[in-house]
């Protein structure tokens, strides 16, 4: 079917004239501007996190000001990214790509100079509104510059930087924080976007050519209103909800923006047979590789989005490790990622076809099963050498899953579809992050408030040992016992982590006499540091079987797919 596909859409207009063009000789230094963007796009959804304390520090931001400045970038992004990869098939691929890229280097600036909270969330919705232009491009020129013998090379690239980029956000941020760079402060981190930016604009000018659809297609602007309506319907309180305590109306803009995705396919249909250029090209879902790969993806990115936040969690706020510590933890993760890339679609998809796919996807439950294994033989004191071994296992597994399923995705389109299947290929990867994130989002704080009474009376006993010592008579430690619980639960309770709990005030504490004082608060902060730690890693090790169940459910997906995966020729523009 999706040979058959392919087939017929070249033939209606794959390349037109360029039908016997040879691929451009200069394609590989085009791949590297490419990719470079596309590990920049990446890097900035990660970075931010870093440099949160900073931000708010110097800023004067408020907690939902902090939370704004990540949902805005992600949320303009989603919504935006079926259109920008549209028009790259209008306009040229090229010319939308550098268009994106000197917006977001613009965007990056305007960031590094902001002055206050307002300024800089607005600054993170255009960059994202940027990168939504940038980002479909990526693809798209991939796969109409080279010939599809070359592709999975490309496509494996593709995914070493894909993890190089998930690992290198807490790196870098932490770098350029500890450096304070001209004292600077976080600035540094949206600034290095520049030169990056500037030399990456004019390699595009120079090495990358242009593409576009060979027939005139027009701008689609009732679909683009339609599905940028109900991808913000729904993606808007996948990002908020948990800040906003999940309100109805939240639930009301989900279920409302279902009917809203049948009236878009709808029109789709009506104008596909009017004039032949709709937003999304619906035949792209008839071949089983694009529809089937939509769903697998969707789950993919959803179960990788919730092992990513949590992972961060437990390693920032339970074992107390600063960013570029927690960071340098997961760089066996990325070496992982990249050896397996190398070799998926080289060496073992032609042998294996889409068992590869099955195959990364159960290395990464292994992986994911050994690491919960650790967290709890090692507990609160494990160290980023006993997380070696599960983190590159599961770091193989990514490696033999994504290159491939991209590719796989990707293999029954029609050149003059590119830009519309990459913007389509993003969308559902942001949705399925978005979804992955609100889900674990309730899930992980459910289970941090519901281990957080197990996790308090691990650390009673010491807690007790250290008071007695400081000579606090047996009926009061009693009453800081029970405050000590209060403290842990209530904290786990608070959206807000720099809020400290009315049953966390240490006022009754500073009342007690020298030298007791400062061993009582002495033993009551270790205590709720190994408490904390405790509750981090149980919910955290919980997390990691659901990840694990996931991924075996997308191993099962993925016999969904097309037996063997396969190379379509088509037209290759040089």
């Amino acid at each position: 079917m999706a040979d058959t596909i392919e087939k017929a859409a070249d033939h209606d207009g794959g390349g037109g004239g360029e039908a016997d063009a040879q691929p451009d000789r200069r394609r590989w230094i085009a791949l590297a501007v490419v990719l470079t963007a596309g590990f920049m796009d990446l890097l900035d959804v990660t970075i931010v996190n870093v440099a949160i304390p900073a931000i708010q520090g110097e800023l004067g931001a408020s907690y939902a000001s902090i939370q704004w400045i990540v949902a805005a970038y992600a949320l303009s992004f989603a919504v935006v990214l079926i259109t920008g990869g549209r028009l790259g098939d209008i306009f040229g691929r090229r010319r939308l790509f550098l268009i994106g890229m000197t917006g977001f280097t613009v965007a990056s600036l305007l960031c590094g100079i902001a002055t206050g909270p307002g300024m800089l969330v607005g600054a993170r919705a255009f960059q994202g509104l940027m990168a939504a232009i940038m980002v479909p491009q990526i693809l798209a020129i991939v796969h109409v510059t080279f010939p599809p013998s070359e592709r999975g090379k490309v496509f494996g690239m593709y995914g070493a930087i894909a993890g190089m980029a998930a690992i290198s956000g807490p790196i870098v941020g932490g770098l350029l924080i500890e450096a304070d760079v001209f004292g600077w402060g976080w600035r540094p981190i949206f600034l290095v976007n520049i030169p990056v930016g500037i030399l990456g604009i004019i390699a595009t000018l120079v090495y990358v050519r242009e593409s576009k659809a060979p027939h005139a297609l027009k701008l689609d602007l009732v679909g683009v209103g339609l599905v940028t309506t109900a991808l913000l319907m729904l993606v808007f309180p996948l990002v908020q909800g948990r800040e906003l305590d999940w309100p109805w109306w939240t639930f009301a803009l989900m279920a409302g923006s279902l009917p809203l995705f049948a009236v878009f396919v709808a029109y789709e249909r009506v104008k596909t047979r009017r004039d032949g250029s709709p937003l999304v090209e619906l035949g792209l879902f008839r071949a089983r590789s694009f529809s089937a790969g939509m769903l697998v993806l969707l789950l993919f990115q959803g179960c990788m989005a919730a092992f990513f936040l949590t992972w961060s969690l437990y390693q920032q706020l339970g074992l107390g490790w600063e960013p570029l510590h927690a960071g340098l933890a997961g760089v066996p993760f990325s070496l992982g990622v990249s050896v397996a890339a190398g070799m998926s679609i080289q060496f073992l998809v032609p042998r294996l076809g889409r068992h590869v796919l099955s195959l990364g996807a159960v290395v990464m439950a292994v992986g994911m099963l050994v690491y919960a294994w650790a967290v709890d033989h090692y507990g609160t004191g494990i160290s980023a050498w006993q997380m070696l071994i599960p983190l590159v296992v599961a770091g193989l597994g990514m490696g033999l899953l994504l290159p491939p399923l991209a590719d796989t995705v990707l293999s029954g389109v029609a050149e003059k579809d590119a830009g519309s299947a990459s913007g389509v290929l993003n969308a559902v990867n942001q949705l399925g992050n978005a979804i992955g994130i609100a889900v674990v989002g309730v899930i992980f704080f459910a289970l941090l408030t519901g281990q957080s009474g197990p996790a308090a009376s691990a650390a009673v006993p010491e807690l007790r040992r250290d008071l007695a010592a400081a000579g606090v008579p047996a009926q009061y430690q009693d009453q800081m016992v029970a405050g000590f619980r209060d403290c842990v639960r209530d904290r786990t309770e608070e959206q807000d982590p720099a809020v400290v709990p009315t049953s966390c005030d240490d006022a009754p504490l500073r009342e007690l006499p020298q030298p007791m004082r400062d061993m009582v608060m002495e033993a009551v902060e270790k205590a709720g540091r190994e408490a904390g730690a405790t509750d981090f890693a149980r919910s955290f090790q919980r997390t990691l079987y659901g990840v694990a169940g996931g991924m075996v459910l997308v191993s099962v997906l993925i016999l969904a797919l097309p037996r063997r995966i396969e190379q379509h020729e088509g037209v290759h523009v040089g």
